[in-house]
């Protein structure tokens, strides 16, 4: 997860389109554009999640629209792509990973980049991710939080799309991984994709920008899973305070209607 909601800056051009999957370092990856491009950074789980419901809501439509290769993008879901990320000099992670195609034709000039990491690695990490995201009960512990109520609904149009695009839901595997890094290679002009290890630091950022090295700047290091994980304990805990409330409250209303 990003580490906070950012807000557009109209007239923003977008620079980059961050074709890494989720557990790649995406958060890394973000904050490092951020101070490379100096403007805001779409980081699809933290805006969606952390954003007006808005933003939750037109991703869940886009994924729901999405169709395979060898099928016309919907111009509905262009347009609505656009209303999201313009104002912002990249976006990175999901959804905005799985959705390069659409991203491409929108923003021609901007680069892709794609963070990578061991297969193995990323299946085993995926696996911890997929089991905390689909646990029964989600929807009633976050339904009285805004935006926060819909994440079933995200998490589940996600997997859609993965599905048709990967063959494959929870439990992912290295295969979707490297198809999806496939598709990258054989779909994303040679001049205009870049493929980058966090753990690398700087340089092969900064040269595939074409910006000088951030003198004095440690490149962020931000765990996904840590972030992730505080994250999810955060809002669940946000959403049982939540209906710890409303229960009082009924209580309180029904106590007094009774005497």
């Amino acid at each position: 997860m990003g580490q906070h909601y950012s807000q557009p800056r109209p007239g923003t051009r977008l620079q980059v389109i961050g074709a890494g999957l989720p557990r790649t370092g995406t958060a890394s990856i973000s904050r490092a554009l951020e101070i490379l491009l100096h403007g805001p950074v779409y980081h699809g789980g933290t805006q969606a999640f952390l954003g007006p419901e808005a933003e939750i809501k037109t991703w869940i439509r886009v994924l729901n629209q999405w169709r395979p290769e060898g099928i016309s993008i919907r111009r509905s879901n262009l347009d609505l792509i656009k209303e999201r990320v313009d104002g912002f000099v990249a976006i990175t992670d999901s959804p905005g990973s799985t959705l390069v195609r659409e991203l491409m034709a929108i923003y021609p000039d901007a680069k892709v980049i794609c963070t990578v990491r061991d297969s193995e690695a990323w299946e085993r990490s995926m696996a911890t991710v997929s089991s905390k995201s689909t646990q029964w009960f989600l929807r009633f512990v976050l339904f009285p939080l805004p935006s926060l109520r819909y994440f079933v609904d995200y998490i589940n149009a996600l997997r859609q799309q993965w599905f048709l695009k990967f063959g494959e839901t929870e439990p992912v595997t290295s295969s979707s991984y490297n198809q999806h890094i496939t598709w990258l290679k054989e779909n994303v002009p040679e001049d205009r994709l870049v493929f980058i290890d966090v753990r690398d630091g700087w340089e092969p950022l900064c040269k595939a920008l074409d910006l000088p090295v951030p003198k004095d700047v440690p490149f962020p290091r931000i765990n996904d899973s840590q972030a992730i994980d505080s994250f999810a304990k955060k809002h669940v805990n946000r959403g049982l305070l939540r209906w710890g409330v409303i229960f009082i409250v009924i209580g309180a209303s029904a106590w007094t209607f009774l005497w």
